[in-house]
């Protein structure tokens, strides 16, 4: 279960919202934290599987992380874990949810798709750190669950900004 979950509604349809959170070589133009991210082992994409390297920083601090993709649902669901070295990090999740007005894809195949205004995207995160590492980070560089907190709103805002611009990059 996440730690940590926020929503926006965003005047975009779910397919874009979705390219632009599954992009992840883009996420450092949204994320105050994410520098950049580089697929690796082959990867090109946000395919189940994939694997990336996130480049990160906060001030004079930089450090990198290894992450794979965990749910690749187009439209719907993104996922990803991280972690640093042998040591589980974090779980991200963006899930996507159609909002009444334009139209969006159904739940399921068997269903008709669903009329949308645009979408509501929740960003979660989940803590996987072991509770000593938990603990001595939480000392040294400040609660994470704050952190990220304010990290999640204004990443969320950016993207929102981004999926609504007249013309999304």
């Amino acid at each position: 279960m996440a730690q940590l979950e926020r929503s926006i509604t965003i005047q975009a349809k779910p397919e874009e919202v979705y390219a632009l959170v599954s992009d992840l070589p883009r996420m450092g133009e949204w994320s105050p934290e994410c520098a950049r991210v580089t697929w690796k082992s082959g990867a090109t994409g946000p395919a189940l599987g994939a694997r990336f390297i996130g480049h990160n920083r906060v001030g004079k601090a930089q450090w990198f992380t290894q992450g794979v993709v965990t749910k690749a649902d187009p439209a719907r669901h993104f996922a990803f874990a991280i972690r640093f070295g042998p040591v589980p990090v974090a779980l991200w999740e963006y899930t996507l949810t159609p909002s009444p007005g334009l139209n969006c894809p159904a739940a399921d195949a068997n269903s008709p798709a669903l009329p949308s205004d645009g979408c509501v995207l929740t960003e979660s995160w989940t803590d996987r750190r072991p509770a000593p590492l938990r603990l001595f980070m939480d000392r040294l560089f400040g609660p994470r669950t704050r952190i990220n907190a304010r990290g999640i709103e204004r990443t969320l805002a950016a993207l929102k900004t981004t999926a609504e611009s007249p013309t999304p990059t």
